[in-house]
């Protein structure tokens, strides 16, 4: 995450498929989450329920999670910006390493909206 302009801001997505984001494009969108304060509370114990994830930095803005992938432990970062302006939650999930993410952080994310609705 960036702090340009004395708010907090996703970084863009590298130009390979194995990162999504709120403020990306083409195959590289996903939808924000909902920006409502329920949601962004129970974020974090969504995210810590996940296999392998662990928040490594929250401020009232903002939640950095690393994530290790199950097989060969790669860490893959997760970046959540409360987004007021718009009413969302910005996000954005990548692989620091290779090319291909087989769809990895798409599937991680989707997971986390999910979890969130059910509450």
């Amino acid at each position: 995450m960036s702090t340009d302009a004395g708010s907090p801001q996703l970084r863009p997505c590298p130009r390979k498929p194995n990162c999504v984001s709120s403020k990306g494009r083409g195959k590289q969108y996903i939808e924000p989450l909902p920006g409502d304060e329920g949601t962004w509370e129970r974020l974090p114990g969504v995210l810590e329920a996940l296999s392998g994830v662990r928040i490594v930095e929250q401020t009232a803005e903002t939640i950095r999670a690393e994530a290790r992938t199950r097989v060969l432990r790669f860490v893959d970062d997760l970046d959540f910006v409360r987004d007021p302006e718009q009413g969302v939650i910005q996000v954005r999930s990548a692989s620091r390493l290779g090319y291909s993410d087989l769809g990895v952080n798409r599937r991680r994310l989707e997971t986390v909206r999910s979890e969130l609705a059910k509450d």
